[in-house]
């Protein structure tokens, strides 16, 4: 286990495996660095990398200063790439995703960019959070409401059926696993706010994200999601989409074939 200091001076706790290239991965809403499927696309790429695989701010050991600003989000990602020798590749998983392209935009030094599934909807006609959806997470968690904004996220947020999360209210250490990270879906509805209504991706929002950049979607994935990562790949100036079957991450990931995926892309001469 190490850890970097963010600009705030919150505490982010990371595990870093392997040689070579640095390479930070960024996991998405209920993610931390010891969720299994992390863990095992880490080992994986740390065949080929330095995998750089850390607690998002508030989840696992890290740190989690108040008030929450997205700004800080980023700056833990930069103190993550300062450890990692100052410059890195990086791979964000859904809000994960919106992150990683948000500290592009924002002059972060990263080399190259691999957008997992970022949960954009930008199709009028697919199904669309409330419009209320980030107010309400915040007064869920702030009433200490967690298994309801678990299950408020996951239906209206993520289009989950309601029985998915009854079954994992079955499952203790799974259950206890989403709640110690519940506090933080604030945190990732911040990060999606103004990107899921509907409306198409406004086309100069990103254009500083210059870096060869791989957007990845699986074939089995619900289709706005598909539409998002279509739309994202259009508007970024360097950017390739990658469709395939294996790639979503809806129900779990598949760590051999999206670690085989960032390897060649990481390693391309692109």
């Amino acid at each position: 286990m190490y850890s970097a200091t963010s600009k705030d001076g919150t505490t982010i706790i990371y595990d870093k495996v392997g040689k070579g290239r640095a390479l930070i991965l960024v996991g998405g809403a209920f993610s931390y660095r010891k969720f299994p499927a992390m863990v095992q696309l880490a080992d994986r790429l740390a065949e080929h990398f330095t995998v750089y695989n850390y607690d998002r701010r508030g989840r696992g050991d890290s740190g989690d200063t108040k008030p929450y600003d997205t700004a800080r989000e980023i700056e833990d990602l930069d103190a993550m790439i300062d450890a990692a020798g100052g410059s890195a590749y990086v791979w964000g998983l859904s809000s994960g995703a919106v992150l990683a392209l948000q500290a592009s935009a924002r002059g972060s030094n990263i080399a190259k960019l691999a957008l997992h599934e970022p949960p954009f909807v930008v199709d009028a006609a697919d199904r669309k959070p409330p419009e209320d959806f980030v107010l309400h997470v915040k007064e869920l968690i702030a009433g200490n409401r967690r298994a309801e904004a678990i299950k408020y996220f996951m239906t209206k947020g993520m289009g989950a059926p309601s029985f998915v999360v009854g079954f994992m209210r079955m499952m203790p250490r799974v259950w206890s696993n989403l709640m110690a990270v519940a506090h933080t879906l604030p945190y990732d509805a911040a990060l999606l706010d103004g990107f899921m209504h509907g409306k198409p991706l406004p086309s100069q929002l990103w254009r500083t994200v210059v870096v060869p950049t791989l957007v990845l979607e699986g074939t089995e994935s619900p289709i706005s999601l598909r539409r998002g990562a279509a739309a994202l790949a259009n508007v970024l100036p360097n950017a390739q989409l990658l469709s395939k079957k294996g790639l979503g991450h809806t129900k779990q990931l598949d760590a051999k074939r999206i670690s085989a995926e960032l390897v060649l892309f990481f390693k391309s001469n692109q």
